[in-house]
C-alpha cells in the first residue's frame, strides 16, 4: 500500500474507491509492528481500530462519515481515552484506566478519526528527550542513537516513522515543538485555552496545551479545527469562535513583517548549522519581499529560570494527588500511613519527576515563596507584555526551535541543566500563552532534521498556519 502524506489524499482515494479505512488501519498496524524497536507506542488498539475502520467504511458508503474519516491517530499517554489504560509513562499509575474521554479525544471520535494506540512519553510530560519513561526510551527514526525530543517524543516518532497520520501530544514548555524539530515534522502549540484541557493529566496547569503533530500544515489545520472550542468541562477554555482553519490556510500569504531576536542567534550553545540555516531562511524571506528585522529582547536570560520555577511549583501541587490511596501503584513496604505515602511516591515516581516536585515544593515554601514563586509570576507578566508589544509591531517572531539538533541518547544524563537548555527557544511562547509552531527546515551536516519556530499573537492561528505553509515551500 502506498504511503499517504495527507488526509486530503486519503479522502480522495477513499472517494474513488482506491482504498478503504480497513486497508489503511492494516497498513498502519504493519508499520507499527515493523518499527516497534523505536518504542514509540506503549499500547496498540489493533482489534478496536479494525472494528472502527469497518464501521467508518460503511458510513462512507452511506455518505454520512465525519470530517476526519480516514485519519488514523495516536495519542500521548497523558490524555484520557475512556476504558483504556492511562499511565503518563509512570509506574505510579500502574493498572489505571481512564473513566471518560478527554474533550479533544471525544471530538476526534465524533468526526470518525481512528485512534490506533497510545504513545510513550517522558514521565508526566517532564523531559526534553523521552528518556524519562517507565516504559523505556524512545528512539529517533532519523538516527536511532539519538533522542526524539520530549516530552512528546513517542507522538513525534509515530508520525515521523509513518505509524499514523496525526498524533496528539502536550506542550508545556516546548514538548510538541522540540520533538517536532528533532524528528523533522510539523508540531503546533495553539494559544493557551484554544483547546480544552479536560482529560489532560496536569503537569503545570497554567502552561499545559494539547498540541498536534503531522507531516503537513493541512492536517494540523483540520485537526485543530475539530478539537478546538468551548467546553463546559474546562473553565479556562476560550469561548472565542473557532475559525475554519482548513479552508483559510494558503501557500502564498501577503508580505509580512517579521522579527527575530538578536540574542537567540548569539546564545551560547547554538549549533552553527542551525544558525546558518536560520540566516539562509532570513535571506530567502527578504528576497521574497518580506520585511525581516532583528530586535532586542533583554528578558531572554530570565525565561528558563522563570519557566522552571513556575512549572515545578505547579507540578508539586498537581502531582500531590498521586499518593497510592485511591488508584494506581501502592507500596507494599508500609508500616504506617506516612510510610505508605513516602514509599509509594519514592518507588512509583522516576528521578526527574521527583526532582521537579522537590524543586517546586522548595519554591512554594514559606521562606522562599516571595523570593522565587511570586517574583517569577511578575517576570512572566513582563515577558508576556514584552512579547505582545513585539507582536503589535510585527506579524511574527521567528527563531530556531532548538539550539541543537537531536543529541545522543544519554548525552545529558549527568547534567540536568544541559537538558533544560534544550527548551531555551520554546519557553517564550509558553510563558506568554501564545500560539507557536515548528516546521522542518532542512538538515544539519550530519543529516539530522532542523526546525524553525514561528510565534504569533493570541488566537492568530490562521495567520500562523498560512505563513507556516508558505515557509515549508521555501525548503
Amino acid at each position: 500500500m502506498k504511503e499517504y502524506s495527507s488526509l486530503n489524499l486519503i479522502r480522495e482515494d477513499l472517494k474513488n474507491g482506491l482504498t478503504s479505512c480497513s486497508e489503511l488501519v492494516n497498513h498502519y498496524l504493519e508499520k507499527i509492528e515493523s518499527t516497534k524497536h523505536l518504542n514509540a507506542l506503549i499500547e496498540t488498539y489493533a482489534d478496536e481500530a479494525i472494528a472502527k475502520a469497518q464501521l467508518i467504511d460503511r458510513k462512507l458508503t452511506q455518505g454520512n462519515a465525519g470530517r476526519l474519516a480516514g485519519m488514523v491517530v495516536t495519542i500521548k499517554d497523558v490524555i484520557c481515552h475512556k476504558d483504556h489504560k492511562l499511565s503518563a509513562a509512570s509506574s505510579i499509575l500502574e493498572g489505571f484506566e481512564a473513566q471518560f474521554n478527554g474533550t479533544a479525544i471525544q471530538k476526534l471520535l465524533d468526526e470518525d478519526a481512528i485512534i490506533i494506540g497510545r504513545n510513550n512519553c517522558d514521565e508526566f510530560a517532564m523531559g526534553s528527550s523521552n528518556e524519562n519513561s517507565a516504559f523505556g526510551k524512545v528512539l529517533n527514526a532519523a538516527d536511532t542513537t539519538r533522542v526524539p525530543g520530549g516530552s512528546s517524543g513517542g507522538s513525534a516518532v509515530a508520525v515521523q516513522a509513518g505509524m499514523c497520520l496525526v498524533s496528539l501530544g502536550s506542550d508545556t514548555g516546548g514538548s510538541v515543538r522540540q520533538p517536532a524539530a528533532f524528528c523533522g515534522i510539523v508540531g503546533m502549540k495553539p494559544t493557551y485555552s484554544r483547546i480544552s484541557r479536560h482529560g489532560l493529566i496536569a503537569y503545570a496547569s497554567s502552561f499545559d496545551c494539547i498540541g498536534i503533530f503531522a507531516k503537513n500544515i493541512s492536517d494540523v489545520a483540520i485537526t485543530l479545527e475539530v478539537i478546538s472550542g468551548k467546553d463546559e468541562y474546562d473553565s479556562t477554555v476560550s469561548t472565542t469562535d473557532v475559525p475554519n482553519y482548513s479552508h483559510e490556510i494558503g501557500t502564498h500569504p501577503k508580505k509580512r513583517k517579521i522579527a527575530y531576536i538578536k540574542e537567540t542567534l548569539n546564545a551560547q550553545g547554538l549549533n552553527n548549522d542551525i544558525k546558518q540555516n536560520f540566516n539562509t531562511l532570513i535571506s530567502k524571506l527578504k528576497s521574497d519581499g518580506h520585511t525581516v528585522e532583528a530586535v532586542d529582547f533583554p528578558l531572554l536570560d530570565y525565561m528558563l529560570p522563570t519557566y522552571y520555577i513556575l512549572t515545578t511549583a505547579e507540578a508539586s501541587s498537581n502531582l500531590s494527588r498521586f499518593d497510592g490511596v485511591r488508584y494506581g501503584y501502592r507500596s507494599k513496604n508500609t508500616t504506617s500511613l506516612e510510610a505508605m505515602y513516602k514509599n509509594t511516591r519514592s518507588e512509583g515516581l522516576g528521578v526527574e519527576v521527583k526532582r521537579r516536585i522537590m524543586l517546586g515544593t522548595f519554591v512554594l515554601s514559606a521562606s522562599y515563596y516571595d523570593a522565587y514563586y511570586n517574583k517569577a509570576q511578575k517576570v512572566r507578566r513582563l515577558i508576556r507584555d514584552a512579547t505582545k508589544e513585539l507582536l503589535a509591531a510585527y506579524d511574527f517572531i521567528l527563531m530556531p526551535t532548538t539550539p541543537t539538533t537531536a543529541f545522543k541518547i544519554g548525552e545529558h544524563d549527568a547534567d540536568p541543566l544541559a537538558m533544560y537548555l534544550a527548551d531555551l527557544y520554546t519557553v517564550q511562547a509558553s510563558l506568554a500563552g501564545l500560539p507557536a509552531i515548528s516546521v522542518p527546515s532542512g538538515h544539519d551536516n550530519l543529516g539530522l532534521p532542523v526546525g524553525i519556530q514561528v510565534i504569533a499573537d493570541d488566537f492568530e492561528e490562521v495567520k500562523l498556519l498560512s505563513f507556516s505553509n508558505y515557509l515549508m515551500t521555501l525548503g
